[in-house]
Protein backbone atom coordinates (compact mmCIF):
# COMPACT_ATOMS: atom_id res chain seq x y z
CA UNK A 1 0.00 0.00 0.00
CA UNK A 2 1.75 3.30 -1.51
CA UNK A 3 1.44 6.69 0.10
CA UNK A 4 0.19 7.86 -3.38
CA UNK A 5 -2.28 5.03 -4.00
CA UNK A 6 -4.00 6.30 -0.89
CA UNK A 7 -3.81 9.75 -0.11
CA UNK A 8 -6.93 10.66 -2.23
CA UNK A 9 -9.01 8.38 -0.10
CA UNK A 10 -8.43 10.31 2.95
CA UNK A 11 -9.44 14.27 1.95
CA UNK A 12 -11.90 15.44 3.91
CA UNK A 13 -11.75 12.39 5.99
CA UNK A 14 -12.34 12.76 10.09
CA UNK A 15 -11.66 9.47 11.40
CA UNK A 16 -9.86 6.32 9.96
CA UNK A 17 -10.58 2.80 11.33
CA UNK A 18 -7.67 0.52 10.71
CA UNK A 19 -8.79 -3.18 9.88
CA UNK A 20 -6.05 -3.82 7.28
CA UNK A 21 -4.08 -6.72 8.84
CA UNK A 22 -5.58 -10.63 7.51
CA UNK A 23 -6.77 -11.63 10.99
CA UNK A 24 -4.61 -14.95 11.16
CA UNK A 25 -2.43 -15.73 13.69
CA UNK A 26 -0.34 -17.84 11.72
CA UNK A 27 0.51 -14.98 9.17
CA UNK A 28 4.21 -15.30 8.15
CA UNK A 29 6.57 -13.06 9.07
CA UNK A 30 6.82 -11.68 5.27
CA UNK A 31 3.11 -10.74 5.52
CA UNK A 32 3.65 -9.21 9.05
CA UNK A 33 6.25 -6.74 7.62
CA UNK A 34 4.48 -5.92 4.41
CA UNK A 35 1.07 -5.10 6.77
CA UNK A 36 3.45 -3.06 9.18
CA UNK A 37 5.02 -0.95 5.83
CA UNK A 38 1.00 -0.43 5.40
CA UNK A 39 0.00 0.93 8.51
CA UNK A 40 2.73 3.43 8.47
CA UNK A 41 1.69 4.35 5.07
CA UNK A 42 -1.93 5.09 6.61
CA UNK A 43 -0.69 6.71 9.66
CA UNK A 44 1.38 9.33 7.58
CA UNK A 45 -1.36 9.73 4.82
CA UNK A 46 -3.54 10.05 7.97
CA UNK A 47 -1.08 12.93 9.57
CA UNK A 48 -0.82 14.98 6.03
CA UNK A 49 -4.64 15.15 5.16
CA UNK A 50 -5.25 16.74 9.06
CA UNK A 51 -7.23 13.12 10.12
CA UNK A 52 -8.64 14.11 13.53
CA UNK A 53 -8.42 10.38 14.91
CA UNK A 54 -7.06 6.99 13.48
CA UNK A 55 -8.59 3.78 15.41
CA UNK A 56 -6.27 0.52 15.15
CA UNK A 57 -7.29 -2.74 14.61
CA UNK A 58 -5.20 -4.08 17.44
CA UNK A 59 -5.00 -7.74 18.58
CA UNK A 60 -5.26 -9.36 21.91
CA UNK A 61 -2.79 -11.75 20.95
CA UNK A 62 -0.51 -9.06 22.32
CA UNK A 63 -0.31 -10.43 25.38
CA UNK A 64 -1.14 -13.84 24.14
CA UNK A 65 1.08 -16.01 25.66
CA UNK A 66 -0.46 -15.16 29.20
CA UNK A 67 -2.58 -17.75 28.31
CA UNK A 68 0.25 -20.61 28.50
CA UNK A 69 -0.32 -20.07 32.66
CA UNK A 70 -2.31 -20.72 35.08
CA UNK A 71 -5.08 -20.17 35.70
CA UNK A 72 -5.35 -18.73 31.95
CA UNK A 73 -4.28 -21.85 30.55
CA UNK A 74 -7.32 -23.58 32.39
CA UNK A 75 -9.82 -21.15 31.50
CA UNK A 76 -8.69 -21.64 27.30
CA UNK A 77 -9.18 -25.43 27.93
CA UNK A 78 -12.75 -25.13 29.94
CA UNK A 79 -11.43 -26.45 32.77
CA UNK A 80 -13.07 -24.51 35.30
CA UNK A 81 -12.55 -26.78 39.09
CA UNK A 82 -10.88 -24.94 41.60
CA UNK A 83 -11.34 -21.30 40.23
CA UNK A 84 -13.27 -18.40 40.60
CA UNK A 85 -13.85 -15.76 37.44
CA UNK A 86 -14.20 -12.66 40.04
CA UNK A 87 -10.56 -14.58 41.45
CA UNK A 88 -8.65 -14.07 37.91
CA UNK A 89 -5.81 -11.80 37.92
CA UNK A 90 -6.98 -9.80 34.81
CA UNK A 91 -4.22 -8.48 32.04
CA UNK A 92 -4.59 -5.34 31.18
CA UNK A 93 -2.84 -2.84 28.78
CA UNK A 94 -0.49 -1.92 31.34
CA UNK A 95 0.70 -5.62 31.46
CA UNK A 96 3.85 -5.98 29.93
CA UNK A 97 3.19 -7.24 26.43
CA UNK A 98 3.85 -10.63 24.93
CA UNK A 99 3.36 -12.00 21.68
CA UNK A 100 2.51 -15.29 20.87
CA UNK A 101 3.66 -14.67 17.44
CA UNK A 102 4.44 -12.50 14.42
CA UNK A 103 0.84 -11.54 13.72
CA UNK A 104 1.11 -10.35 17.25
CA UNK A 105 4.01 -8.69 17.02
CA UNK A 106 2.72 -6.78 14.03
CA UNK A 107 0.10 -5.57 16.13
CA UNK A 108 2.62 -4.44 18.81
CA UNK A 109 4.53 -2.72 16.25
CA UNK A 110 1.42 -1.17 15.22
CA UNK A 111 0.84 0.26 18.91
CA UNK A 112 4.27 1.68 18.81
CA UNK A 113 3.82 3.48 15.59
CA UNK A 114 0.68 4.58 16.45
CA UNK A 115 1.73 6.01 20.10
CA UNK A 116 4.47 7.63 18.00
CA UNK A 117 2.33 9.79 15.68
CA UNK A 118 0.33 10.68 18.62
CA UNK A 119 2.94 11.95 20.83
CA UNK A 120 5.02 13.37 17.79
CA UNK A 121 2.10 15.02 15.49
CA UNK A 122 -0.64 15.09 17.98
CA UNK A 123 -2.99 12.80 15.71
CA UNK A 124 -5.23 11.02 18.13
CA UNK A 125 -4.67 7.20 18.00
CA UNK A 126 -7.13 4.62 20.06
CA UNK A 127 -6.02 0.92 19.26
CA UNK A 128 -7.91 -1.63 20.14
CA UNK A 129 -6.71 -5.45 21.32
CA UNK A 130 -10.15 -6.81 19.91
CA UNK A 131 -10.81 -10.60 21.05
CA UNK A 132 -12.41 -13.16 19.45
CA UNK A 133 -14.67 -12.27 16.45
CA UNK A 134 -16.36 -14.92 14.12
CA UNK A 135 -19.46 -14.85 11.60
CA UNK A 136 -21.31 -17.38 13.85
CA UNK A 137 -21.45 -14.71 16.58
CA UNK A 138 -20.98 -17.30 19.51
CA UNK A 139 -18.07 -19.47 21.20
CA UNK A 140 -17.02 -22.32 18.93
CA UNK A 141 -14.19 -23.19 21.31
CA UNK A 142 -13.84 -23.63 24.84
CA UNK A 143 -11.47 -20.59 24.94
CA UNK A 144 -14.28 -17.83 23.41
CA UNK A 145 -16.50 -18.46 26.59
CA UNK A 146 -13.76 -16.10 27.70
CA UNK A 147 -13.00 -14.06 24.56
CA UNK A 148 -15.55 -13.78 22.77
CA UNK A 149 -16.32 -10.21 21.36
CA UNK A 150 -20.01 -10.54 20.19
CA UNK A 151 -20.98 -8.38 16.94
CA UNK A 152 -22.89 -6.16 19.00
CA UNK A 153 -20.16 -5.22 21.51
CA UNK A 154 -18.29 -5.20 18.49
CA UNK A 155 -19.86 -2.26 16.51
CA UNK A 156 -20.41 -0.37 20.46
CA UNK A 157 -17.02 -0.32 20.81
CA UNK A 158 -15.50 1.13 17.70
CA UNK A 159 -18.66 3.39 17.47
CA UNK A 160 -17.05 4.48 21.36
CA UNK A 161 -13.91 4.94 20.07
CA UNK A 162 -15.12 7.24 17.21
CA UNK A 163 -16.76 9.57 19.60
CA UNK A 164 -14.37 9.95 22.57
CA UNK A 165 -13.16 12.81 23.82
CA UNK A 166 -10.93 14.97 21.04
CA UNK A 167 -8.32 15.05 23.66
CA UNK A 168 -7.70 11.83 24.50
CA UNK A 169 -4.34 11.23 22.59
CA UNK A 170 -3.00 7.99 22.42
CA UNK A 171 -4.81 5.05 24.25
CA UNK A 172 -4.88 0.90 24.47
CA UNK A 173 -8.48 -0.80 25.21
CA UNK A 174 -9.61 -4.46 25.20
CA UNK A 175 -12.05 -5.45 23.16
CA UNK A 176 -14.07 -8.57 24.65
CA UNK A 177 -17.79 -8.40 25.66
CA UNK A 178 -19.02 -9.18 29.27
CA UNK A 179 -18.02 -12.62 29.57
CA UNK A 180 -18.14 -14.11 32.96
CA UNK A 181 -14.70 -15.89 32.18
CA UNK A 182 -13.59 -12.75 31.05
CA UNK A 183 -9.46 -12.07 31.99
CA UNK A 184 -8.69 -8.61 30.27
CA UNK A 185 -9.35 -5.10 32.23
CA UNK A 186 -11.60 -3.14 30.55
CA UNK A 187 -11.97 -0.56 32.83
CA UNK A 188 -10.01 2.34 31.21
CA UNK A 189 -12.27 1.39 28.11
CA UNK A 190 -15.13 1.92 30.43
CA UNK A 191 -13.30 4.89 31.76
CA UNK A 192 -12.26 6.56 29.15
CA UNK A 193 -14.29 5.74 26.10
CA UNK A 194 -17.68 4.84 27.48
CA UNK A 195 -17.53 1.15 26.07
CA UNK A 196 -20.29 -0.72 28.53
CA UNK A 197 -20.57 -4.30 26.72
CA UNK A 198 -23.71 -6.07 27.36
CA UNK A 199 -23.49 -9.22 25.98
CA UNK A 200 -21.99 -12.59 27.87
CA UNK A 201 -20.84 -15.54 25.86
CA UNK A 202 -22.18 -17.45 29.35
CA UNK A 203 -25.51 -17.58 27.71
CA UNK A 204 -24.58 -20.01 24.67
CA UNK A 205 -23.39 -22.62 27.18
CA UNK A 206 -26.62 -22.99 29.03
CA UNK A 207 -28.35 -23.16 25.26
CA UNK A 208 -25.87 -25.64 24.37
CA UNK A 209 -26.97 -27.58 27.61
CA UNK A 210 -30.46 -27.56 26.64
CA UNK A 211 -30.24 -28.46 23.17
CA UNK A 212 -28.35 -31.50 23.78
Amino acid sequence: MRPKTIARSFDGVDAVVDLATRASVGLPWNDVWADCEGRVNVLEAARTHGVSRYIFASSSHVTGRYELESPYAEIVAGSYDGLEPSATPLIGPGSPPRPDGPYAVGKMLGEAASRYYAERYGLSCICLRIGTVNGANRPLRPRHFATLLSHPDLVEIVDCAIRAPRELRYGVYYGVSANTWRFWDIANAYDELGFDPQDDAERFRSEAVEAG
